[in-house]
């Protein structure tokens, strides 16, 4: 299965100031910002300041989650930190890293603007992890009084997740599942830090101008934290009741159908969606005995399924380690927790079936639903 917590807060923080009039941005507040910048600022070639952006995803949903592994309703968890760049790569460098570290203070996201005039301190900064006007900042700094501007983290083993880029996408799919497992051990959890990776941060190379969608975006694509876990049951033996395996040669073309589909679910549903195969063409025979009519099922490790977005066409889930079919002696199955995605919108369901003979086909059959807040 894959899971989606949505981010709770996000900020910008800068270490810079205004190339035109000179006002700092250490102290500002860009809490409110659809926008999430990290990059590198140049000033006459040469590097001038970093940017760095801190992520929430604590709160009741983390809870939840955290609840269910110990029950044993997710096993062995990996956890993937998700965010959507909104330029694409013109602004880049070919190759770059980034990293993620575990904060270790709390923090306000803030009320305030890039674009303020005058500018908004209320909330976090490159300075301040708080700050309202008329009362003391409180800022970034170890338990002995030291300054740590910039967000104060943990680094070393286990407290370090990171993601090289090679021609490729600037979308962050990386895996954070170290941190987290220190948050559910029962380290705090304040988010995290994203930056640029070691000298990368403030070197003369790395041109990297990086815009991510916030939690304020008011698209599909705001930040998130995506749970993945095998939670399927295994196509064989006993499971599969007195139903019959498809034939896997690849030489009988098969169509599929969904039992008790609905036109729409509620977004706290826990929906088993069902599924099985038939023949596309049956030939005639005759015969004088009495017929029963015995249903299929997808082997073992033959079937996946995949979610799309109807409005975007943008893939939700896709066919993964962790879309595997189950079975058992009705038909083919898979569960999904529908508070993972965003009500008022359709979905369509996607199949992949692979045959012995190396085919895979896809089956995108009007397999679609609502999920209704």
């Amino acid at each position: 299965m894959h899971y989606f917590i949505y981010s709770t807060k996000d900020a910008t923080i800068s270490s810079g100031s205004n190339h035109i009039d000179g006002a700092s941005f250490t102290d500002q507040n860009f809490g409110q910002d659809e926008i999430l910048d990290l990059k590198k600022d140049f000033w006459n070639k040469e590097f001038d300041f970093p940017t760095r952006i801190l992520i929430s995803f604590a709160g009741t949903e983390f809870t939840n989650v955290s609840q269910s592994i110990v029950n044993g309703n997710i096993v062995n968890p990996k956890f993937y930190l998700r965010l959507y760049e909104t330029n694409g790569t013109q602004d880049l460098s070919t190759e770059y890293k980034l990293s993620a570290f575990p904060l270790s203070q709390s923090w306000d996201e803030g009320a305030g603007k890039l674009n303020d005039n005058p500018k908004v301190t209320n909330g976090v900064s490159w300075e301040n992890r708080n700050y309202y006007p008329g009362s003391s900042a409180v800022s970034w700094s170890h338990d002995d009084g030291t300054l740590r501007h910039g967000g104060y983290y943990i680094s070393g083993s286990g407290y370090e997740a990171s993601q090289s880029f090679s021609y490729e996408s600037p979308d962050i799919e990386m895996n954070v599942t170290d941190i987290v497992n220190k948050w559910l051990a029962g380290t705090s959890n304040y988010g995290f830090i994203l930056r640029f990776s070691g000298s990368q941060e403030t070197d003369n190379q790395t041109y990297g101008q990086l815009k991510f969608l916030s939690t304020q975006t008011n698209t599909i694509y705001s930040p998130k934290l995506e749970i993945r876990w095998d939670d399927h049951k295994p196509c064989t033996g006993s499971n599969t009741g007195s139903l019959l395996p498809m034939t896997a040669s690849g030489e009988e073309d098969y169509m599929l159908y969904m039992k008790y589909l609905k036109e729409s679910y509620k977004e706290n549903d826990k929906v088993k969606f069902r599924v099985m195969p038939r023949k596309r063409y049956i030939k005639k025979t005759f015969s004088t005995s009495v017929q029963t009519v015995t249903g299929s099922f997808i082997t073992e490790g033959s079937g996946s399924y995949s979610f799309v977005d109807m409005a975007t066409g943008e893939t939700i889930i896709p066919f993964s380690a962790y879309t595997s079919m189950s079975c058992d002696s009705t038909s083919n199955y898979f569960i999904q927790w529908m508070n993972g995605f965003n009500p008022n919108r359709a979905y369509k369901i996607l199949y992949k079936l692979k045959y012995n003979d190396g085919q895979e086909i896809i089956y995108d059959d009007d397999f679609e639903f609502v999920v209704r807040s």
